[in-house]
């Protein structure tokens, strides 16, 4: 490690959490002196558990005390279809090519020009290949194989992720009517009701990933949370009314959930669920809508409803 992290690290003790957090060493750490710890060294305040207000303090409590088996497999990216294929039809499914336990079994052959893989256990775990003739397998083998080793959970305490068995999955590389990057459309529900949708645009361009909010009239929320807002109006998805329809069929009865969506113009299609955005650890400015976010999610009766 250099001195100059060590020297922030003495002057941030906190930091030290996400530094051994991210490495698996706090793994034996309790859940709620976990979050208080990772709470602090994220936003810099104490987490109150005792009585949440704002979104990130009412994300840490669901986190502990909203733990319904059925969120084990809405995060499973592969068990989910199933679950979303029930409820709203297969035909909002991203076309899967292939579901696998290790990486080695992949038989690359097999696979279209484009696709994109993803571990079903976990966030982040995506490798996207645009053109299989300059695809980088080593590479693509590291960063998988470093994913299915993690259990996703430890990072943020983040329950629903815990007892997802780890797999790859391969879905169908999906443009807009351009060819371009498709923008995620994640709609923000509470107990099944849709409020905003967050917008996020150029993640894999020059400039990194943008994210602005909108209400449901489509128009601009103005706050940040955890990055830079795009400066543009994205226009309104075509299928956006259709969006709104089957996120609110999705989130049905729980607390809060986001639900994802992308908008190919001829199809839309379903992206996934999430119950911790940011594992609510991300500081939203001003922190007015901090306030306001988490004025929407009411906690169940009780302390526990799992």
């Amino acid at each position: 490690m250099q001195w100059a992290k060590v020297r922030e690290y003495i002057k941030n003790p906190y930091k030290v959490v996400n530094y051994l957090g991210a490495r698996g060493r706090l793994n034996f750490l309790p859940d709620e002196l976990y979050l208080k710890l990772k709470y602090y060294a994220c936003l810099g305040k104490n987490l109150n558990l005792a009585n949440p207000t704002t979104y990130n303090e009412k994300i840490q409590w669901l986190k502990l005390h909203n733990r319904k088996p059925i969120y084990t497999k809405m995060s499973d990216k592969f068990e989910v279809r199933q679950y979303v294929a029930a409820a709203i039809g297969e035909e909002y499914l991203i076309p899967l090519l292939g579901v696998w336990e290790k990486f080695e079994d992949i038989d690359f052959r097999q696979l279209p020009e484009q696709f994109v893989l993803k571990c079903t256990h976990d966030s982040g775990g995506v490798v996207i290949c645009q053109d299989k003739k300059n695809f980088d397998v080593k590479a693509a083998r590291q960063k998988i194989n470093s994913c299915l080793r993690r259990n996703y959970y430890y990072h943020g305490r983040e329950w629903a992720y815990k007892g997802i068995k780890p797999r790859i999955i391969c879905e169908k590389y999906l443009t807009d009517e351009f060819g371009s990057e498709l923008i995620d459309y994640k709609v923000w529900c509470f107990d099944g009701k849709a409020k905003c949708i967050k917008v996020c645009s150029n993640r894999y361009a020059a400039g990194g990933l943008k994210i602005d909010f909108y209400d449901l009239n489509w128009e601009v929320m103005p706050f940040k949370k955890g990055y830079p807002n795009s400066g543009t109006i994205i226009p309104k998805p075509k299928n956006f009314a259709k969006m709104i329809e089957l996120a609110e069929k999705l989130s049905k009865d729980i607390p809060f959930l986001r639900v994802d969506f992308y908008d190919t113009k001829e199809h839309l299609y379903f992206g996934e669920f999430t119950f911790y955005p940011g594992s609510g650890l991300e500081k939203i400015t001003p922190e007015s809508y901090d306030y306001l976010l988490g004025s929407w999610i009411n906690l169940p009766q009780g302390k526990s409803a799992i």
